[in-house]
C-alpha cells in the first residue's frame, strides 16, 4: 500500500516526462512511416502544422506545471491530447497507419499523464500548489 502513495504526489518527473512528450509530437511526422502510404503534400503541411502546434503546448503547458502548478494545466493537457487522438481523422490521413499510431499513442501518453495529474492535484489547496517543485 505504500506503493499507492508514491503515485499520489505530483512529482517533477512528471512535468517533464510531459515535455519529452512535447518534443515527440513535435517530432513525430518525421518518424518512420509505412513506404506509400504519405500524407499527399498538400494535406502534410496541415497535419505538421497542427503536430507542431500541439506539441508546442504540450511542452509548454509542462513547462508551466514545472514552475508554478494549477488545475487548469492539466484540463488543458488532456484536451489537447484528445485533439491529438482525433486529428487523424479530422485531417483525413487516418489511413496513414503509423502516423496514426504515433499520433494515437503519444496523444495517450499525455492524456493518461494529465489525467495522474489532475487526480494528485485534485484536493489540493493553492498554496499546496504552490510548493510545488521547491
Amino acid at each position: 500500500m505504500s506503493d499507492f502513495r508514491y503515485f499520489k504526489t505530483h512529482r517533477t518527473w512528471e512535468d517533464w516526462a510531459g515535455m519529452l512528450l512535447g518534443v515527440l509530437i513535435v517530432l513525430s511526422p518525421w518518424f518512420p512511416t509505412q513506404a506509400g502510404h504519405e500524407v499527399v503534400d498538400a494535406e502534410r503541411s496541415y497535419v505538421i502544422l497542427n503536430t507542431f502546434a500541439v506539441g508546442m503546448l504540450v511542452f509548454g503547458l509542462a513547462q508551466l506545471e514545472y514552475v508554478a502548478l494549477r488545475r487548469w494545466e492539466e484540463v488543458a493537457a488532456i484536451l489537447l491530447a484528445l485533439w491529438l487522438i482525433f486529428s487523424p481523422y479530422v485531417f483525413g490521413y487516418s489511413g496513414d497507419g503509423l502516423l496514426r499510431f504515433y499520433h494515437s499513442t503519444l496523444g495517450g501518453l499525455v492524456l493518461l499523464l494529465a489525467a495522474l495529474q489532475l487526480w494528485q492535484d485534485w484536493d489540493l489547496s493553492d498554496q499546496d500548489m504552490l510548493k510545488h517543485g521547491q
